[in-house]
């Protein structure tokens, strides 16, 4: 089940694990995501197959995806609905599943903030899995403490596959903007494109003077010009980028500034420090290490300025062959 960037991002390692085991899969495009620059890419960059099935909702909303979703998994019949992070297309896929059982890969993640629509889904999808496939010891610990009927399995990030698998082929798709020293700026989540809070934090940003390339999202396109928010010139806006063009443009950047889930973790396995524009954030061991922060638009510019990555950084979330696992876990 997959339904925007970042889980395209997590079905390719997997689609990979799942073909090398002779295990028939079929991919579900609920269309969560459906901006070619922000789904198709994917499947032509990363060698995906095809999705068996493209619901092309063009909506984030829930509800309208489940009763799709579910006529789908009554048609393939499959053993596992595998579902993968925190999106609504997540949550969607599992209240589908119906009497299948549902895998859930990212399982045991928490920030505590059930303001965050994703942490809801996270609750969620993890109480209904019948299979819990944590990235590390922290997320089945919280999947103890909270009781989880589930089978818990501690498999590592398929993110870190990915990132292992493809920082080879990135640097043969480094984007026009990735010269001289830049920064990363993304942002994407609805709190962060809110017109206070948004013109905020284009004053925090344009205060800094450090040159960053932005690729943006089209909700924040949007809000940006309802907003009439005109960014520094140290700001180049590009469209955004496939895969291996983001990979390759964080790779070689000073910063990561975001408030991306996946982007804290790809930033900490290239070994680039991050600010993350964010109260409290799921992937709290790169905070813990001092990889990572979490910036309000009143601390933002203060945090760019400080942000480092450290020399004695431990590996975090795995050694990059969770699919395998996976699929292990699936097929004892």
């Amino acid at each position: 089940m997959v339904g925007n960037r970042p889980q395209f991002v997590k079905a390719a390692p997997l689609s990979l694990a799942l073909r090398e085991a002779g295990i028939d899969e079929a991919v579900v495009h609920t269309g969560q995501h459906w901006d070619p620059e922000m789904s198709q890419v994917f499947f032509d960059e990363l060698g995906l197959p095809e999705p068996r099935h493209r619901l092309d909702l063009r909506t984030p909303d829930t509800e309208a995806m489940t009763a799709p979703i579910r006529d789908l998994v009554e048609l393939e019949q499959p053993d596992w609905v595998l579902v993968l992070g925190d999106t609504n297309s997540t949550l969607a896929g599992t209240l589908a599943a119906g009497e299948r059982p549902v895998a859930h890969v990212e399982a045991g993640l928490r920030s505590f903030d059930l303001s965050m629509p994703e942490e809801r889904n996270r609750i969620e999808v993890d109480r209904r899995s019948a299979l819990l496939l944590t990235p590390d010891e922290r997320a089945a610990r919280q999947l103890q403490s909270e009781g989880a009927a589930g089978r818990t399995v501690v498999v590592g990030d398929v993110m870190a596959d990915a990132t292992r698998l493809f920082t080879p082929l990135a640097e043969k798709h480094q984007p026009p903007a990735a010269h001289g020293s830049y920064s990363v700026l993304t942002l994407h989540r609805a709190a962060n494109t809110e017109p206070s809070r948004l013109r905020r934090i284009v004053q925090a940003i344009n205060a800094t003077g450090v040159r960053f390339v932005f690729p943006v999202h089209p909700r924040t396109r949007l809000a940006l010009a309802e907003l009439d928010a005109q960014l520094a010139d140290t700001v180049e806006q590009i469209e955004p980028l496939g895969y291996l063009a983001m990979l390759s443009l964080v790779a070689n950047a000073e910063r990561v500034v975001t408030d991306s889930g996946g982007l804290q973790k790809e930033a900490y396995w290239l070994r680039v420090p991050c600010v993350t524009i964010r109260p409290s954030t799921e992937w709290v061991d790169t905070v813990a290490v001092g990889a990572n922060s979490l910036a309000e638009p009143e601390s933002l510019a203060d945090s760019i300025s400080r942000a480092r990555f450290p020399a004695d950084a431990p590996p975090l979330y795995g050694d990059g062959h969770a699919a395998e696992r996976i699929v292990a876990a699936l097929y004892p």
